[in-house]
């Protein structure tokens, strides 16, 4: 297990430090790729995915037979500004319908054969209103960022991270308005559903949010503190962990993703190890994907969070890697390569 963080200046050190992949692993699954039946490129992305999976778990011919799938949960006070269509009740009580296997994630996993974690975050004592002040303290996002740290598996080969929060999708939008700019309507969609009028409270808070902490912003991490939740920063802590233990990550939807790109606008290597699973309908969620450099796997309109779209496309990853890893080479099949 990984040592427990002392601080975010260490945090950042430890992203600045990370191993890359093993380059040798990568060189050997492109050449077997290059000797496999099929044309070059017939596979087209898959190919690519295949190379890229066995770089990061350091083997030419690999498989996916420990993945993880972690669920954090977390209350925001910005919820009493009237941000979200249900109450913050609403998180406990998905997370006991976690924890008796009766959500979609939990369907998925079961589906992918991983193992699935479950992590409630203070839910009895919310993030600060942001549009008063910090949503967390230093010491705050520290123990958040400490629970998604010390939750990977180090025998884990894959991680999927995902989050449950009322009032998470204004949280994620004023990350995002803060970092990357834009207008707050850019990043504010429906979340769990609002209507016009609700729409609309819910990007003025994000803007008044976001005016009142842009100017103090040194990197992501003081934007994750100021403007994020608890389960956005375990999130990060996660994803951070993965890195250090050299796990492949599927990142999931426009909350995770806001974690993410914490880490990018904090270190510019910190997501190598990330691919995006999935694009989402929440709005903001293509545009954040394309300031991460990352092209999803699949985009099937989901908007849940929990982990869904990131564990459907485990599916994805595995078909990749069956080819690569168990076609023949044309000299085993003794086809010619013409």
């Amino acid at each position: 297990m990984l040592k427990r963080l002392s601080g975010l200046d260490e945090f950042r050190a430890r992203l600045a430090d990370a191993p890359g992949p093993d380059l040798s692993a990568r060189a050997d699954a492109a050449d077997r790729n290059r000797e496999l039946t099929k044309p070059p490129g017939a596979l087209g992305r898959l190919e690519d995915l295949a190379i890229w999976y066995a770089g990061w778990c350091g083997s030419p011919r690999p498989d996916i037979r420990a993945p993880q799938i972690l669920v954090f949960a977390g209350n925001h006070g910005v919820c009493a500004r009237g941000v979200s269509a249900f109450p913050p009740e609403v998180t406990e009580q998905m997370v006991a319908n976690f924890r008796a296997r009766g959500a979609a994630i939990n369907q998925l996993a079961a589906l992918a054969g991983a193992r699935m974690d479950i992590h409630a975050l203070e839910l009895d004592r919310p993030t600060d209103d942001f549009t008063q002040g910090p949503a967390m303290s230093e010491a705050d996002c520290l123990a958040a960022l400490n629970a998604g740290w010390e939750a990977v598996d180090p025998g884990a080969d894959l991680l999927v991270a995902g989050e449950m929060g009322i009032g998470n999708t204004t949280a994620a939008a004023a990350i995002c308005h803060a970092l990357l700019g834009g207008e707050a309507g850019d990043w504010t969609g429906r979340g769990t559903g609002v209507d016009d009028a609700g729409l609309a409270v819910k990007t003025r808070v994000v803007a008044e949010g976001v005016a009142r902490h842009r100017d103090g912003l040194r990197d992501g991490l003081d934007g994750l503190a100021r403007l994020g939740g608890r389960e956005i920063a375990a999130l990060a802590g996660a994803i951070g962990a993965a890195r250090q233990l050299r796990i492949p990550v599927l990142l999931d939807g426009f909350i995770c993703c806001s974690a993410a790109l914490c880490l990018l606008r904090t270190e510019a290597a910190a997501l190598d190890h990330a691919l995006a699973g999935h694009e989402s309908a929440e709005t903001g969620h293509a545009a954040l994907l394309r300031a991460l450099g990352k092209k999803p796997l699949l985009a099937l309109g989901l908007r849940l969070g929990e982990g869904s779209g990131a564990a459907l496309a485990i599916q994805i990853l595995r078909g990749a890697l069956a080819c690569h890893s168990h076609m023949a080479t044309f000299a085993e099949a003794g086809v010619s390569t013409g």
